[in-house]
């Protein structure tokens, strides 16, 4: 991070690109979608604001949108060509995780496929984010970059139903990795919950995101408190003709939902409810009428688990026509397991090594909101790069998975004992708006050349690496392979590069040649 900052400052972008890349193939996206959990940990945000990571990291990855500028890193083997029809590889699903996975995999020289039951890849990114959040011409440019590498998109096809994972083996795959995420949506189990005008946040996105015609004629009422929630209640404020309200049981601080995201709501006229949860839906003629909210007296007990206790005499009653639950993801995995003794959590998650992300079925990989339940899609695309070192040495036999892994974990700095002598004193840059006719279209602008140059500038460089000087044998050929100008090697202690009469090598190892002599005498007599 530090390092695609510090080139933003110089410049140099299309290095910046490429660094990020290492580990991120899709820092567009990521820019625009992602927590900022980055900028929470930033030093700076403890002189005044943190450094605007997200902002120049989209302004870096901006610079490949048009075709001709895109950077579509070198696809071979550690010995040159590609490794071919011995040794393909099946992807399962495109959204993040599989996608991070397909992009690493074919960098390294295989032959990947990726097989998608929808009509385009991207998974939640395409289907569950909105487009004023992430435009998808955008994650579609992004996409474009793994079909200019070389892999291919199979889509239309649900693997367990248009084909298995068996008869893909017979086709000469080796290692597959499954990464469909959690398509399904929960529900609140409360009366009325079958009538028509209630709708699962995913469903509601889903179709949203895939037709933006469609309108909505009454009140909406949105059960959630999280980023999920949020984008619901933006997209019926935009389609809808009635108020729009979101209900959680969380209070106002306690809420998940970003607070930036929560003051966007805000702004755009939606009503927020808290304290609340669902105690019935009323309809009448099988549609929805209104809904009937509970005090939430207790999130948690005791022990800090979820576990809500409500005042059920303590109504509330709102009118709306339509009613969608944002309260968690599920798991429908179909057919896509059968025949395969691959272990299954009760909650539909998917048991594999936490390290090598392998399953009970040896040629069977796994990643994603699939594995571990709902996360970020930064969360996803690092399981993604894990997975595909995993399936590269999987299929080359006498490879062991877990030997020699990265299982480096972030240590934060101690910022208490950060001595700040003086730091450029620029403000946080704020990017524009932009006027657009289109309500599902992203109204924020890029930040500008010079923005981003001030923005770097910003960063204090606090991030550190040590060397472990057991391994490190200062040969300096680090300095010469880094691609960045990243690392310098430089000697700490003056003597080190002082340079010694013979006699004065003599003076100080005379002693200790003269003792090593004796002992080695006196061990021979014996």
């Amino acid at each position: 991070m530090q390092g695609y900052v510090k080139l933003a400052a110089e410049g140099r972008y299309a290095d910046a690109l490429k660094l990020i890349k290492e580990d991120n193939p899709f820092p567009y996206v990521c820019g625009a979608i992602c927590n900022k959990r980055c900028e929470e940990a930033c030093t700076r945000g403890k002189i005044d604001q943190p450094v605007s990571i997200d902002e120049i990291k989209k302004y870096i990855a901006a610079q490949e949108l048009d075709q001709d500028k895109r950077y579509i890193p070198l696809c071979e083997t550690d010995h040159g060509g590609m490794w071919g029809e011995e040794y393909k590889m099946a992807i399962i699903g495109a959204g993040p995780a599989g996608l991070s996975c397909a992009y690493y995999l074919r960098e390294r020289g295989y032959d990947v496929t990726v097989f998608e039951k929808e009509s385009r890849p991207g998974g939640m990114l395409m289907n569950g984010i909105p487009n004023f959040v992430l435009e998808k011409e955008i994650l579609e440019a992004e996409i474009d970059v793994l079909k200019q590498m070389g892999v291919v998109f199979q889509c239309n096809t649900e693997i367990g139903k248009d084909i298995t994972i068996q008869q893909l083996r017979e086709q000469g795959y080796k290692a597959f990795y499954l990464a469909i995420g959690l398509q399904g949506g929960r529900k609140a189990n409360v009366d009325g919950e079958e009538n028509e005008g209630v709708e699962s946040a995913v469903s509601f996105l889903k179709r949203t995101n895939q037709d933006h015609s469609i309108r909505l004629h009454g009140d909406v009422t949105v059960i959630g408190g999280g980023n999920v929630a949020i984008d619901v209640a933006r997209v019926a404020k935009r389609i809808a003709d009635g108020n729009v309200t979101m209900v959680c049981l969380e209070g106002i601080h306690e809420m998940p939902a970003a607070k930036e995201e929560i003051e966007i709501a805000r702004q755009e006229g939606i009503t927020i409810q808290t304290g609340w949860g669902p105690k019935e839906i009323v309809a009448k003629d099988g549609k929805v009428t209104n809904i009937v909210l509970k005090k939430c007296t207790r999130l948690k007990d005791e022990d800090g688990k979820f576990s809500p206790l409500y005042d059920e005499e303590d109504t509330l009653e709102v009118a709306c026509s339509y009613i969608v639950e944002a309260i968690g993801q599920s798991s429908e995995l179909g057919g896509l397991l059968d025949g395969e003794d691959v272990e299954v959590r009760k909650n539909g998650l998917v048991i594999a090594d936490p390290i090598t992300f392998q399953t009970t079925v040896e040629d069977i990989f796994v990643g994603g909101d699939i594995y571990h339940g709902a996360k970020f899609a930064i969360d996803a695309i690092a399981e993604g790069k894990k997975a595909s070192e995993s399936m590269h040495r999987f299929v080359h036999v006498g490879q062991s998975l877990l030997v020699a892994r990265d299982l480096r974990e972030f240590v934060e700095l101690n910022k208490e004992e950060i001595v700040v002598e003086g730091y450029d004193n620029a403000k946080r840059q704020i990017p524009g708006k932009r006027h657009v006719d289109d309500p599902f279209k992203d109204t924020k602008r890029l930040l500008t050349e010079e923005q981003v140059k001030i923005e770097a500038k910003r960063c204090l460089g606090c991030g550190a690496t040590t060397v472990d000087i057991n391994r490190c044998i200062g040969c300096g050929l680090c300095t010469t392979k880094c691609a960045f100008d990243a690392i310098h090697l430089t000697r700490d202690l003056p003597d080190a590069s002082r340079m010694l009469r013979v006699e004065d090598k003599l003076k100080l190892i005379g002693p200790y040649a003269a003792k090593r002599g004796i002992k080695i005498l006196l061990h021979k007599n014996k």
